[in-house]
C-alpha cells in the first residue's frame, strides 16, 4: 500500500489546490493544519519543509528513487503530483505546455493579484482607495481573459480538466470578496458551476473548513 503523503495545510485558496488535487488523483494523504492565526507558518519544523513560511508544502515519503522528498509551492506541488500519478497534465506535448502556461498564468497574476484585492478591500487597516482600485481593477482584467480563454474551451487548458483549473478555482470561486461580477463573464461562471460540482473538489474545499474565519474578528 502506498504510504500517505503528508499534507502541510491551512483552508485558504492556496491550501484547497492540494487538498483538492490530493482527492482528485486519489492519493492518500495525512493532513497537518499549520495555524497561520498563531504562526505556525514559523515553526522550526515546519520551516525544514517549506524554507519560505508559507502553506501548502508536502512530504512524500515515495518521492524520486524511493527515497522521500519536501516540496513547497502549490504550481511545483501540483505539477509533481500530476507527474507522479500522470494524471491531469495533459495528454500530448501541446496539452502539456497549454496546462503549464495557464499554471503559472495563475500563478502569477491571478492569485497574487486576487490576494491583494483581498486584502486591501476586507482586511487592510485603513482605507486606500488607490490600493483597493488598483488591485480591484486588475482581477477584473484577467478574470476577462479567463471568460476568454473559456468562451473557446470546456477547461481553462483546453477540453480537459486539469491541474491548472484545480490551481485557479479556488481564488476564482471567491469573486464577490474581490468586488468582482460574473454578469458579463458568462464562460466563467459555466466554468465555476461546473467544476464546484466535482465531489473532489468538493471534499478538497471541506477540509478544515471549520477553521476559516475573518482575520479581522475579535478573538
Amino acid at each position: 500500500m502506498t504510504a500517505p503523503i503528508d499534507l502541510y495545510f491551512w483552508p485558504t485558496p492556496n491550501g484547497w489546490k492540494i487538498s483538492i488535487a490530493l482527492e482528485e488523483m486519489a492519493l492518500p494523504y495525512t493532513t497537518h493544519l499549520v495555524d497561520l492565526y498563531n504562526k505556525g507558518q514559523f515553526d522550526p519544523d515546519f520551516l525544514k519543509v517549506s524554507p519560505n513560511n508559507k502553506i501548502p508544502a508536502i512530504t512524500d515519503p515515495d518521492g524520486p528513487d524511493g527515497a522521500p522528498i519536501h516540496i513547497f509551492e502549490s504550481g511545483a506541488i501540483l505539477q509533481y503530483l500530476a507527474r507522479k500519478t500522470g494524471l491531469f497534465c495533459g495528454k500530448s506535448e501541446r496539452d502539456r505546455i497549454a496546462v503549464d502556461q495557464w499554471l503559472m498564468w495563475q500563478m502569477g497574476g491571478v492569485g497574487p493579484m486576487a490576494g491583494q484585492a483581498h486584502h486591501f478591500l476586507k482586511f487592510a487597516p485603513e482605507d486606500l482607495p488607490y490600493a483597493k482600485d488598483r488591485y480591484r481593477t486588475e482581477v477584473g482584467r484577467l478574470y476577462k481573459v479567463l471568460d476568454t480563454q473559456l468562451s473557446k474551451n470546456e477547461y481553462v487548458a483546453g477540453a480537459d480538466y486539469s491541474i491548472a483549473d484545480m490551481a485557479l478555482w479556488g481564488w476564482c470561486s471567491l469573486w464577490e470578496g474581490q468586488q468582482q461580477t460574473l454578469d458579463d463573464k458568462p464562460h466563467m461562471k459555466r466554468w465555476l458551476d461546473t467544476v464546484s460540482a466535482r465531489p473532489a473538489v468538493q471534499k478538497g474545499r471541506a477540509l478544515h473548513a471549520e477553521h476559516r474565519r475573518d482575520p479581522t474578528a475579535k478573538r
